[in-house]
């Protein structure tokens, strides 16, 4: 977690605080679960009215974090992350519109199923309950992660990071008064109001009010998250994210892909970190060129060091950095043989992609690559909940089990067997 810049008392009783907020939750949830999807939309269509109507102030809230954290010495990647604009909380609004109109999956049915014997069975989907969400430096998070709570019929508990905390009550009071107006309980999100350390481990130790924990964020809260944590977690590492240059790639795709997929935004997990080059690709030079003139630093192996004298050497850590920032690892690598092996060994498994015109070859990429998210032909910067039609996303899920990739309307729910009879008793 981040350092608290408005350095609050400590907190006193933080098991108290989250009992208190975990049973206002758990009330909340019970009627979320039940709530029509057109009142569900109403609530997140007049969350996302109060978020334009209300722009002043959270724009202004925004300010205040964004002095406190440059006179903190934040880097530029999370001074990037944290930032709002006008047109950036523009699309914060349009996303919790986007989900407002997405289908209600609560209740849907997955499957259905006749036994011999005349029983019916069925699986269909049902909110997980009550979400734990701990989070660092994005305010966009505050108002994705509400939205997508409350549209699956879920109640959250949000915990933002200490840098964006009063970007995160602005955002939080335009929600809460979208709920109000929708006649739908205002605990069905909440923001802690503390940035205690405290809080965040009676939030982990919550069994019986919290279901699942959502960390989004640096090594440190997921690894602390993981450690404490005494109810289930959904983890969103790392992305150390690779773009693999293959000998038969178009080099004017190559160029733009690469270019595109480290610097669009070099702070968004999807960012490619590393990038690989076939050798058999015939221009790595312009690759590494390009890269530079739009401002990146190239770290590279002994091969790509060669090709410039702007390139800094590369050391064993540059192929596990997750650098959120203008800065790219590049290799060269004996061909795709080379790239699965360089990937197996450094991927944090979220996101990563091919560039070349060999079918077969991206065929075997997409097929054996172990990710999260696999691509061909794609800047990986497309790594987003949004782009991938589910209108935002809690993050993107690392792991294997519940839910994989952006985690959106589905991924916060969990299914229940209905059974239908007649009367039959088991023999």
């Amino acid at each position: 977690m981040t350092t608290d810049t408005l350095s609050p008392p400590p907190l006193r009783d933080a098991d108290a605080l989250i009992a208190d907020m975990g049973a206002r939750a758990r009330a909340a949830a019970k009627r979320m679960a039940t709530a029509p999807t057109a009142k569900k939309a109403a609530a997140l269509k007049a969350a996302a009215q109060q978020l334009r109507a209300q722009a002043a102030e959270i724009l202004a809230a925004n300010a205040q974090d964004m002095a406190a954290g440059e006179a903190g010495g934040l880097t530029s990647a999370m001074l990037d992350r944290l930032r709002l604009d006008e047109d950036r909380l523009s699309a914060i609004a349009g996303a919790v519109d986007a989900v407002a109109a997405l289908p209600d999956p609560i209740g849907a049915e997955i499957d259905r199923v006749e036994r011999p014997n005349g029983l019916v069975l069925s699986r269909v989907r049902v909110p997980l309950g009550v979400i734990g969400i701990i989070y660092e430096s994005r305010p966009n998070v505050t108002a994705d992660a509400a939205a997508l709570g409350l549209m699956s019929g879920n109640a959250v508990i949000l915990r933002g990071g200490s840098e964006a905390v009063h970007s995160n009550r602005a955002i939080h009071a335009a929600l809460a008064a979208g709920l109000s107006e929708a006649q739908l309980p205002a605990d069905a999100v909440q923001l802690v109001p503390t940035q205690d350390r405290a809080a965040v481990g009676a939030l982990l130790r919550a069994q019986g009010l919290v279901d699942i924990i959502i960390p989004r964020g640096g090594k440190g809260l997921v690894a602390r998250v993981q450690d404490e944590a005494r109810v289930p977690v959904l983890a969103h590492l790392d992305g150390i994210c690779h773009t693999y240059i293959d000998g038969a790639a178009d080099p004017a795709t190559a160029v733009a892909l690469a270019v595109n997929a480290k610097m669009r935004r070099t702070g968004v997990c999807g960012a490619t970190e590393t990038i690989l080059i076939d050798r058999a690709y015939p221009g790595p030079a312009a690759i590494v060129d390009a890269l530079t003139a739009a401002g990146c630093e190239v770290r590279g192996d002994r091969d790509i060091a060669a090709l410039a004298a702007h390139v800094t050497p590369a050391d064993a850590s540059d192929w596990d950095s997750e650098y959120l920032d203008a800065i790219v690892s590049i290799a060269m690598v004996d061909g795709l043989e080379g790239a699965l092996a360089h990937i197996d060994a450094h991927s944090s498994r979220h996101t990563d992609a091919i560039v070349t015109e060999d079918a077969a070859a991206a065929d075997r990429f997409l097929a054996e690559v172990d990710s999260a998210i696999v691509m061909h032909n794609a800047s990986t910067q497309f790594a987003d909940g949004g782009e991938f039609g589910l209108g935002a996303e809690i993050g993107i899920a690392t792991g294997r089990l519940h839910a994989r990739g952006p985690v959106a309307l589905e991924g916060l729910t969990t299914y229940k067997w209905q059974v239908r009879g007649t009367g039959q008793v088991r023999p």
